[in-house]
């Protein structure tokens, strides 16, 4: 990944708090519980997940910097989602949450030393390494696809 690269991605990533925060803003709730199909998640859904995987970036990009031979544990999002009660959650709270600890991330990110980008850990369903940078690339894709189907589930919601 080039300088250019990871200035790119970092500025991305740094957007999706505000750009989430601006979609939900205002939105009753509900809109907020509109689910397509029983099988899909609603928007407070996708603000829990969005948080909580800020959560699981936080914690994977510092096994990748500070420990040896880190391996990641694997997840499953709908498990997630159904045993972590994310439809309990309040939204506003979850905004914040996703901005706090993505910009803490960003934080961190930002003191990167040379070299950093290519530790990695071992992930288990994929079978083999993942580095920070692919997390990095990662990190800034995530939101703007979410703020997609935030988008989608607003004017299905509507209609």
């Amino acid at each position: 990944m080039t300088d250019a690269d990871l200035k790119n991605h970092l500025e991305a990533a740094e957007k999706s708090p505000k750009q989430i925060a601006a979609a939900v803003s205002g939105l009753s709730d509900r809109t907020l519980r509109y689910k397509p199909n029983p099988n899909k998640w609603c928007i407070l859904e996708v603000l829990a997940h969005l948080a909580d995987m800020e959560l699981l970036y936080a914690y994977r990009m510092r096994q990748m910097l500070a420990d040896k031979n880190p391996v990641i544990a694997p997840i499953d999002q709908d498990d997630w989602a159904r045993n972590l009660h994310y439809t309990e959650e309040s939204a506003p709270e979850l905004v914040a949450l996703y901005g706090l600890n993505r910009h803490h991330n960003l934080q961190l990110l930002r003191r990167l030393q040379p070299g950093d980008l290519d530790k990695s850990a071992y992930h288990p369903e994929l079978q083999h390494n993942v580095t920070l940078a692919e997390y990095v690339e990662k990190m800034g894709t995530h939101g703007a696809n979410h703020l997609q189907q935030i988008e989608r589930l607003k004017r299905e919601a509507q209609s």
